[in-house]
């Protein structure tokens, strides 16, 4: 297994990316977890491994763009969790409850891909461009007709003139 992604904090709050050699942001860790890459923040006064903090300040940061996932109750109820004697099992409990959330979804996804042939998402949206396509079809065929229909019962400028 390779070594894990160097990031380096440094005592201006910059965060700098050892690998590419260039300062990221917050939304480039963001990236970097999605992207599933095994990175490690230091602090690069200290030397400290301080990945979990800048890991809690991306999810601070979506929770305060659009919907947030974790209610003020629940933020309320993991703060109280701390200290405490069930601490460590809290923890443990809220990491495999994600995770098995996490597989149950893969299952789901994975099931309707061998039913469909395809990504439930990518299915619907097939779906609605054959609809679309077939709506736009009927619509054109009609159209045909009508205008078809209209010059064989309708009257010609021959007709009107006496030609």
């Amino acid at each position: 297994m390779s070594q894990p992604r160097v990031i380096k904090k440094y005592p201006n709050r910059r965060l700098y990316d050892t690998s590419d050699s260039r300062y990221i942001t917050i939304a480039d860790i963001r990236r970097l977890v999605l992207d599933k890459v095994d990175f490690v923040v230091l602090d690069q006064k200290t030397q400290d491994d301080i990945t979990r903090s800048i890991l809690l300040q991306v999810i601070a940061e979506q929770e305060h763009e659009g919907e947030p996932m974790m209610s003020q109750d629940f933020l309320s109820q993991v703060i109280r969790a701390y200290g405490g004697t069930m601490q460590s099992f809290v923890g443990s409990y809220l990491e495999q409850s994600l995770k098995l959330f996490m597989a149950q979804q893969q299952q789901i996804r994975d099931r309707m891909r061998s039913m469909v042939g395809m990504e439930p998402f990518a299915g619907v949206a097939s779906l609605a461009e054959r609809n679309l396509a077939q709506w736009t079809s009927l619509q054109e065929q009609m159209l045909q007709n009508m205008l078809g229909q209209g010059r064989k019962a309708g009257p010609t400028r021959d007709d009107n003139t006496g030609d």
